[in-house]
């Protein structure tokens, strides 16, 4: 397999639907996975998970999830980001650690860094927006993804058009209200050809200092 530049990842990666039957070997789906993971997160909380389905029962019930979609029919493996609304309030002992022996923070810095990030994550909670901060993380990482896979040869879809309460049934956490559901994905090897449909212009869409009044 040939190494492909980020720009040519964010280039050529197409939203695929359909997927031939072949399975992603092992080896290529943990390494999808450590990547997505190596997303960044705010207040380095890490307040993201992922669920990797690839059984096929797991794989109808995200399929009666999404309203008979074909990617979790067709797709041999199904990625589920969780929102983890409530991972602020956990022990961050590993992370500060992890830190530590990498030398990146400081004993001061992760005193400091420990206080400010709980004290913005209380003010999130006040405002209601636990959920979007960590939805946000969520995200990222599945961007980090889609770009991953595009690098091993494989297709992706992410996907919209799916009840949050029934997908939570399927992965087993339909009792963690502190858990959400940000994006469902699908991998795999593509069984159609997706051409680019084009972007608009970046005069239309990128501004410089403030957003057009009109």
């Amino acid at each position: 397999m040939n190494t492909i530049s980020v720009a040519q990842a964010i280039r050529t990666r197409r939203t695929v639907r359909h997927y031939r039957p072949d399975p992603v070997a092992a080896a290529d789906l943990d390494t999808l996975l450590e990547l997505a993971m190596e997303a960044p997160t705010s207040w380095n909380l890490q307040d993201r998970s992922i669920v990797a389905i690839t059984d096929q029962a797991g794989r109808d019930g995200l399929a009666w999830a999404t309203g008979g979609q074909p990617q979790p029919q067709e797709a041999p493996v199904m990625l589920v980001f969780i929102a983890e609304t409530q991972a602020w309030q956990e022990d961050r002992a590993d992370v500060y650690e992890s830190a530590r022996s990498n030398n990146a923070w400081s004993e001061e810095f992760i005193t400091g860094f420990a206080a400010a990030s709980q004290e913005f994550q209380r003010g999130l909670a006040e405002r209601g927006l636990l959920r979007e901060y960590a939805v946000k993380d969520a995200m990222i990482a599945a961007s980090f993804t889609m770009l991953a896979a595009t690098e091993l040869g494989l297709a992706t879809s992410p996907m919209n058009g799916w009840d949050e309460d029934r997908v939570k049934k399927v992965i087993g956490i339909e009792n963690r209200p502190d858990l959400c559901i940000a994006l469902l994905m699908s991998i795999g090897y593509a069984a159609e050809e997706r051409r680019h449909p084009g972007r608009r212009s970046v005069e239309r869409t990128v501004f410089r200092e403030t957003y057009p009044a009109a």
